[in-house]
């Protein structure tokens, strides 16, 4: 059993990373494999509407992130999404990562638990979890949750290590995603709905 960790900041070995190598050091004491992806420094192109993965299920613009990312998820059981606060809200790369991501393939993410992490020096962490929280729960994912909301502070690299609430936070975190993944491993599949989706258009 497997759960995939976004780190969405520029910075390899920073906050944002550490955040996450705490949920993911949790997780793997409980048993579950961890691996965390980097978005890194380059570039990252946005969603341009070409809808071009409604035909083949996968974005047309197969650059080496979306495709490493792609290639798993038939195999993971759950996602953790985390990133630096930038303007009250989630780095920008990393939307433009996701936006692809959930439209193109989020049918393979649903019914697989995924959980969202804020990195902020001070504030903007709740509007930055709000944000990446709609691509779980848009997508038929569990959206897991801690005893506090899933943010931790610092500025510098390593000052989230000083965060003791916020530390132990992401720790229970890690504990209840490789729960909640393996519960859903163990039990019944999840029922598919039973009629054509409805959608309505708002217009003037």
């Amino acid at each position: 059993m497997k759960a995939l960790l976004i780190n969405g900041s520029p910075h390899a070995n920073g906050n944002t990373y550490q955040a996450l190598a705490m949920v993911a050091a949790t997780m793997n004491e409980a048993g579950v494999e961890t691996e965390i992806v980097q978005l890194g420094s380059a570039p990252v192109q946005g969603c341009i509407g070409c809808r071009q993965c409604l035909r083949t299920g996968r974005c047309g613009m197969q650059d080496t992130l979306y495709n490493h990312i792609y290639e798993q998820l038939d195999d993971i059981g759950g996602i953790v999404i985390g990133s630096p606060t930038y303007f009250a809200g989630p780095n920008g790369s990393l939307c433009a990562l996701l936006d692809r991501l959930y439209y193109s393939a989020g049918a393979r993410l649903a019914y697989k638990p995924g959980a969202t992490i804020a990195v902020a020096r001070r504030g903007g962490a709740s509007t930055t979890l709000d944000r990446l929280n709609k691509y779980i729960t848009y997508n038929n994912q569990p959206l897991v949750s801690s005893f506090y909301w899933n943010m931790i502070y610092g500025m510098r690299p390593g000052e989230v290590q000083l965060d003791a609430e916020g530390a132990q936070t992401l720790r229970h975190l890690g504990q209840n995603m490789a729960w909640m993944m393996q519960c859903i491993a163990a039990g019944p599949a999840h029922p598919q709905l039973g009629e054509p989706r409805a959608w309505t258009h708002f217009i003037r």
